[in-house]
């Protein structure tokens, strides 16, 4: 039974479980989008939910806090300048757990943590289908059959 217990300690000792959590939300922060495990996920939730809330107040106490337990000064100024600001208005939730499916090794449940205003960036980018087609003028044919 799971009763009293505070978190999930991802079978990992302390100081191992620590710099994961640091490194995990120091890339959500990075790249607002990353790929992992629907355990490691729901624990790096609960950490960078917390740091968005104290970025949102930008005071020295709260950013001595923050770069604490984040690795890179960069994605502190990052968090504070522009994620925060973006969740002024929400009182919480700034994060979504999209479902992949399972990983063929061990069949660990993948999943994307993103932060919810992530916008995913295709307006500029062609496919390698649709550029064949505006180089050549004629429609890019299939090699193998």
């Amino acid at each position: 039974m799971k009763h009293k217990r505070g978190f999930n300690p991802l079978n990992r000792m302390s100081a191992h479980r620590k710099a994961l959590h640091r490194s995990m939300v120091t890339s959500l922060f990075k790249q607002e989008r990353i790929r992992t495990t629907k355990a490691k996920a729901l624990a790096v939730r609960r950490t960078a939910e917390k740091m968005i809330t104290r970025a949102k107040e930008d005071t020295v106490h709260n950013r001595r806090i923050v770069s604490s337990r984040l690795f890179s000064e960069a994605i502190v100024d990052k968090l504070f300048t522009n994620i925060a600001p973006r969740m002024k208005e929400r009182e919480g939730g700034y994060t979504r757990i999209l479902k992949l499916g399972e990983r063929k090794g061990d069949a660990a449940e993948i999943v994307i943590l993103e932060l919810v205003d992530y916008k995913l960036e295709t307006d500029g980018k062609k496919s390698k289908k649709s550029k064949e087609k505006e180089k050549s003028g004629a429609p890019a044919k299939d090699k193998g059959k």
